[in-house]
């Protein structure tokens, strides 16, 4: 139960860092790399702190859902931005 919410965490995190990046002089297109790397960043905090039942028993893995993480955080951005119609 807890990795799902890690993942969810991460996802939730790399969301609100996307939305903090869109206010700066930078062009969208780097957001999806932006919240990847904090992905892999909190991915590997995850993995070593030792958060229960996260689902990673390696760094590559723990790197790997990270930045899965963080581009569904890019994905659901995409997601509302089509259900508004812009």
């Amino acid at each position: 139960m807890f990795g799902i919410v890690g993942v969810a965490a991460i996802t939730v995190i790399c969301y609100l860092i996307g939305l903090s990046v869109k206010v700066l002089p930078l062009d969208d297109k780097y957001i999806p790399m932006i919240v990847g790397i904090c992905g892999a960043i909190l991915g590997v905090i995850g993995y070593v702190s030792g958060m229960p039942d996260f689902p990673a028993q390696d760094m590559i893995t723990a790197v790997a859902v990270g930045i899965v993480s963080g581009l569904a955080a890019t994905g659901a951005d995409q997601i509302k931005k089509q259900m508004k119609g812009e």
